[in-house]
């Protein structure tokens, strides 16, 4: 069990850190040069993959979109806590693995049980009422916009990005851990070449802050305890999984919103706590039906 509480303590930390950072004016894209510096060093010494001879079996056509994906996930992330919050941005990343079942049933044919369908019409609507925002008149319009797109953007993203995460940990050819540090690895050399191009055409400066490397250091570093973590607890649970799933679920909404909520006092209308409460529901109908 102590796996499980470090690996929600990892992911909810990720959400504080990045809230945090903006008040020493960092950059969000030098952020996560610095972050895949300390995971790719860290999964390197840890996991030992053979960096030396690469497979030839190296499942590419997952790496490379993963790749590509996690650095812009990271930016989407940041900027949902900026506009949105901890709490509608931890529910939303937990409410994407609705994602997954969407594609079992619309891209595989897969065929789910009829609670799973209402699991699913529960979670999709939570979304709804989650990201229901006050009506103020001095909001302006773009942050209106920003306000939903972004949670919806984590919601999709994280979403697909497991997709690709269940397909990889499928892909029996070489170990699991291996994949995750070429994935890392590759990662980070597109975060540097997004930089550089932005440095290119003038959208930026590729010179890296102090307070960049200050907060993206412990970013990696917390990155990396929720994956190892999260690894870890599947292991110890290896006959019951559903005790990790929900565990990490229910213990990353209900942190995410006490620290949102206590320490940050981000406010929640009646509709987003209907949400909250749908949330859970839809959540607990899913971990009921793997029993």
């Amino acid at each position: 069990m102590l796996y499980l509480i470090l690996s929600i303590l990892g992911s909810v930390s990720v959400g504080i850190l990045l809230k945090i950072s903006k008040r020493f004016k960092t950059d969000i894209k030098q952020m996560i040069i610095v972050n895949y510096m300390a995971t790719v060093l860290l999964s390197y010494f840890y996991f030992k993959p053979s960096v030396w001879n690469i497979p030839n079996d190296l499942p590419v056509e997952i790496i490379i979109p993963l790749s590509v994906l996690l650095p812009l996930i990271f930016v989407t992330l940041y900027y949902s806590i900026l506009y949105s919050g901890i709490i509608k941005t931890d529910l939303a990343q937990r409410m994407s693995l609705f994602i997954p079942i969407l594609a079992s049933i619309f891209l595989f044919k897969e065929q789910i049980s009829n609670l799973r369908y209402i699991a699913l019409l529960i979670g999709l609507l939570s979304i709804y009422f989650i990201l229901n925002k006050e009506r103020k008149k001095n909001i302006l319009n773009e942050h209106k916009k920003a306000i939903i797109f972004f949670p919806i953007s984590v919601f999709i993203g994280f979403g697909i990005i497991d997709i690709f995460f269940k397909k990889l940990a499928l892909y029996s050819s070489i170990p699991y851990t291996s994949s995750l540090f070429y994935v890392f690895l590759c990662a980070l050399i597109v975060s540097v070449l997004i930089n550089l191009l932005l440095t290119l055409f003038k959208q930026s400066s590729f010179a890296i802050s102090k307070y960049t490397v200050f907060f993206g250091l412990p970013l990696g570093i917390l990155n990396f305890i929720n994956i190892l973590f999260y690894m870890k607890a599947h292991q110890i649970f290896a006959n019951n999984p559903t005790t990790v799933f929900a565990g990490m679920n229910f213990g990353v909404i209900l942190l995410g919103t006490a620290v949102g909520y206590f320490f940050f006092k981000e406010r929640l209308t009646k509709q987003n706590l209907i949400g909250l409460a749908m949330a859970v529901i839809a959540v607990s109908l899913i971990v009921y039906t793997q029993l």
